[in-house]
């Protein structure tokens, strides 16, 4: 998908965007929670966790780099102390430029997640708000994600369009 101009936020959003802090590096074991609910949200549940223990001093390492390209921003959980409620991740790439982004700096939005008692509450959104305000410090002229059908709707009214896109993959 594709960002388009940002709309004014509404007043409410405005409230549950000042909950939204940047993610440290003692964040990093629930920001895998999150991502696990989301994994698990997405492809069926039930996913192993056995990554997490490999996969938790890189995550580490990319929070404690805040002059990176890798950024999250989260919400606590209101109702339990130590616990996240909310995340989302993002990245820069570089590509090389093109007609509609000829510096070729690109966003990517990927991890968004709220943790399943703390849904409906507009804190994905306003992680999302956030994100996107530091994909424009840091200069990006677009910004991509994938969207599951449950979030379609959240992207649209932040003006993301469905772009065709034959993506393919191989896992080295």
């Amino acid at each position: 998908m594709k960002f388009r101009r940002r709309r004014t936020a509404p007043l409410a959003t405005v409230r549950i965007m000042s909950l939204v802090r940047r993610a440290l590096p003692e964040d990093a074991q629930e920001l895998l929670r999150l991502r696990q609910v989301m994994i698990d949200s997405v492809f069926g549940g039930g996913g192993s966790t056995e990554w997490h223990a490999e996969s938790l001093p890189t995550l580490r390492a990319r929070l404690a780099s805040v002059d990176g390209d890798f950024a999250a921003f989260v919400v606590d959980h209101p109702d339990r102390p130590d616990a996240l409620a909310a995340l989302t991740c993002g990245t820069i790439e570089y590509r090389i430029g093109s007609s509609y982004n000829p510096h070729g700096s690109v966003g990517y939005v990927f991890s968004v997640a709220t943790d399943p008692d703390a849904r409906r509450r507009g804190y994905a959104r306003a992680c999302m708000e956030s994100l996107l305000d530091w994909f424009r410090e840091k200069g990006a002229g677009a910004v991509d994600l994938n969207a599951s059908a449950e979030a379609e709707p959240l992207y649209a009214a932040l003006g993301f369009v469905r772009k065709p896109d034959p993506s393919m993959r191989l896992h080295l």
